[in-house]
């Protein structure tokens, strides 16, 4: 189970679970899955396309409206989550086990936030 507090954190609400070896899993938090209401549709790329930082890279269909998702690290996907574009309810199950995709030698972007100024950040916004 990922802990939340060893996440980095994008301005656009997507976290970043990082591992030694430069691989990165990518999904969006808690706050925002709340703010979108019941997602219904995710759209992500294929395996072997290129992510940036601070690009769009997909973006999910709820409820209320549909959000792009914006990777918070450059690389290659290498994996992509099949199991939310059967049910992309997981995401507002489990924000932080429903990752979306799969990045290898992921280069962090600035700016990324740890789960403290992610709070901060989050209380400014409201």
């Amino acid at each position: 189970m990922r802990d939340e507090r060893d996440l980095r954190y994008s301005k656009t609400h997507e976290w970043v679970d990082m591992s030694d070896d430069n691989t990165a899993y990518i999904g969006i938090d808690d706050f925002a899955q709340s703010e979108m209401g019941d997602i219904v549709f995710i759209n992500l790329p294929d395996v072997g396309d290129t992510v940036e930082a601070g690009e769009v890279f997909g973006d999910v269909e709820s409820v209320k409206a549909v959000s792009d998702l914006i990777s918070p690290v450059s690389g290659k996907v290498i994996e992509v989550n099949e199991e939310l574009i059967d049910n992309p309810g997981l995401i507002n199950e489990e924000p932080y086990e429903a990752w979306m995709i799969k990045v290898e030698d992921a280069q962090e972007a600035d700016g990324l936030m740890d789960r403290a100024e992610m709070d901060s950040f989050i209380e400014n916004e409201k």
